[in-house]
């Protein structure tokens, strides 16, 4: 018999979607925020786009409310620490054991990652508890070394081969 949606049959059904890693970054008010994502999705290639979902709630939405551009950074296999401390809630996420520099129009980008992107904001879109932000991509790199970090079953997580 079906279950009757809930939220507790979307985590439980997305719980078994392994997703890759990605933590998202802007520059705010108060220095910089961020947070992990596992909703980052291309959108268009022409112009190159994409989207992420954002908690209303959570402690990084004011900051990406009100940034005109946003960092992306995938995760690799080897960064499940940052993924982790960019996750927990009031965690000191740029503290000493996060290197970063100020990267291109001022957004904050994680040093270590497998790549970068920075994008324009262009729309914010209300989504139940959350916000889907749409950003056309405006530089970035994908030179990093390695192989991606998922999430899966609640952990994160490697390829296996």
């Amino acid at each position: 018999m079906p279950a009757r949606a809930a939220p507790d049959l979307l985590r439980s059904v997305f719980r078994r979607h392994a997703a890759g890693v990605a933590v998202i970054t802007a520059g705010g008010e108060r220095g910089p925020a961020g947070f992990t994502a596992t909703s980052l999705a291309s959108v268009s290639a022409e112009p190159p786009m994409l989207s992420f979902g954002v908690a209303t709630g959570a402690s990084s939405w004011p900051a990406i409310a009100a940034a005109g551009h946003v960092g992306v950074h995938i995760l690799g296999e080897h960064q499940r620490e940052l993924a982790a401390t960019f996750a927990r809630s009031g965690a000191d996420r740029f503290g000493p054991s996060t290197a970063w520099r100020e990267g291109p129009e001022g957004v904050p980008v994680l040093d270590g990652v497998l790549a970068w992107l920075v994008g324009r904001v262009v729309a914010r879109v209300p989504a139940g508890d959350h916000r889907v932000v749409l950003a056309e991509v405006v530089h970035g790199d994908c030179a990093g070394p390695g192989r991606p970090l998922l999430y899966h079953q609640g952990r994160f997580t490697a390829l296996r081969d």
